[in-house]
């Protein structure tokens, strides 16, 4: 070999030297992404100019000399786009940069680590689920709340995904025991099913919501906490829930202190979580408190980006968006999990008119309707038996069990309608001989309805006490 053959030879090595280094320079490089600037900030909505994103994007926001604030694109107006911030916007000025975040298409792969250099950015829209969160209390953007350290999870899942096919889920076949002698004997509720826990103010709904999270037979249990007070969240799980609820839950806390944004996050993260076990074929129960503050959310946002108001300050998006979250809980396909959903509804006022209940009514299996009345007297759990019902039940239980339902009914119905009469001494015994059992059998039928805090109702001794009521019993069944 020459002397020029092996300068030839030494100089390629080092071209291809830096040629390597160049490739491993573009690899750990992060790319240029789409920037505009903010132009409006009027309430809760920004408007950026400069660059095109379509809805649902996230953002950042530069401001010089601060810390950056993320955003959503919630919709725009020709070459303006509309954002809503998920945290403060204080120290933001005119012109603050705006820069598009790059999102990652796909979750990784199971038993993959996902990239910690882009970790805050694939927040945006994938979050992490799975085994890693039970009992774990965290927020809407999967950050915990509970001190336990970091959330460490090998699987992340978009926020929003398409409802399973209809013609794919399995049907409402087997009952879920929930605990509750009122709901299990007289409202029996069946797994996939979706009910509404419509109820006033202070009636005792989180109690209720409680006793359901920690005797159901449910093997995972959801709770996202949308839009309450921020002292309810602690009281929840430390009074309510408890250590034993707590052990098979994830709890979702999205309080009123936050952005819209996040709490209609919230929520969408709640039932992504919810999802992810039911494709892994478990029985999951999504407890939702509340689908009113998952409304009110979405009329913030759709009124401070322009929507008109239609039913009492309510836009349309709001009706739009009810479905479209309901509707992603129920039965997965035959032989695979469930998500059973309770979702509570507020009445204003104690109105079951309200636009939201009138919505929530409509779309959901069943309803459970607490009284103002009953809980006033000391009653507890208040469930107004006459105004609930659960529309999947017909199909989960025997028709003996059935008739009993319809007798009990019947006669509690009787008496509510003449307890006027029956105070004032102004009814005469024999007259009725219905009524005549039914004030027989009320104050029995009072206690059974009562149930205590720290008192498991199973599903099968509820029925059997139902039976026992009208000196029944019921046969064993191979």
């Amino acid at each position: 070999m020459t002397m020029n053959d092996a300068l030839k030879n030494e100089r390629l090595s080092a071209w291809r030297g830096f040629l390597d280094n160049c490739r491993e320079a573009a690899s750990q490089a992060t790319p240029l992404l789409p920037s505009g600037h903010l132009t409006r900030l009027n309430g809760l909505v920004m408007e950026a100019s400069g660059l095109k994103l379509p809805l649902g994007s996230s953002c950042r926001i530069l401001p010089a000399g601060g810390s950056s604030i993320e955003a959503e694109v919630v919709g725009f107006n020709g070459e303006r786009l509309f954002l809503m911030p998920s945290e403060d916007v204080y120290g933001l000025s005119p012109g603050a940069r705006v820069v598009a975040l790059e999102t990652r298409t796909t979750p990784p792969k199971l038993g993959q680590a996902p990239n910690t250099k882009r970790r805050a950015i694939d927040r945006a829209k994938l979050l992490p689920v799975g085994n890693a969160l039970l009992g774990r209390v965290i927020d809407g953007a999967g950050r915990p709340l509970d001190k336990h350290g970091p959330i460490i999870a090998d699987t992340l899942r978009p926020l929003q995904s398409r409802p399973v096919n209809p013609m794919s889920r399995a049907p409402i076949e087997q009952s879920l025991d929930v605990g509750i002698r009122a709901i299990n004997a007289l409202l029996t509720v069946g797994r996939g099913q979706r009910m509404g826990l419509f109820s006033g103010s202070g009636v005792g709904k989180s109690v209720l919501l409680g006793m359901m999270a920690r005797y159901t037979s449910a093997e995972v249990i959801v709770v996202g906490l949308i839009g309450e007070r921020g002292r309810e969240v602690k009281e929840f799980i430390e009074q309510i829930l408890g250590e034993e609820g707590l052990r098979r839950s994830v709890v979702v806390a999205a309080p009123a202190d936050v952005s819209p944004l996040m709490r209609l996050q919230g929520a969408a993260y709640a039932t992504s979580i919810a999802e992810y076990f039911r494709d892994q074929g478990r029985h999951v129960l999504l407890i939702m408190d509340s689908l009113t503050r998952f409304a009110m959310a979405q009329r913030e946002i759709a009124l401070a980006i322009g929507e008109p108001p239609v039913t009492r300050g309510y836009p349309p998006s709001v009706f739009a968006r009810l479905p479209q979250l309901v509707e992603r809980a129920g039965n997965g396909a035959d032989g695979g999990g469930s998500i059973t959903a309770f979702y509570t509804v507020l009445a204003e006022g104690d109105d079951q008119q309200d636009p939201i209940a009138d919505a929530a009514r409509a779309i959901l299996d069943g309803h459970v309707v607490l009284s103002r009345t009953l809980a006033d007297a000391g009653h507890y759990p208040a469930i107004d038996i006459e105004q609930s019902i659960s529309r999947a039940m017909v199909n989960l239980i025997e028709p003996e069990h059935l008739e009993q339902i319809r007798h009990f009914k019947q006669l509690y119905s009787r008496f509510q309608r003449s307890r006027d009469l029956i105070s004032v001494g102004a009814y005469v015994a024999g007259t009725d001989p219905l009524l005549d059992q039914a004030i027989k059998l009320y104050p029995v039928f009072e206690s059974f309805l009562q149930q205590t805090l720290s008192e498991r109702a199973n599903f099968s001794g509820s029925v059997d006490q139902l039976y026992a009521l009208f000196g029944a019993h019921r046969a064993v069944r191979s």
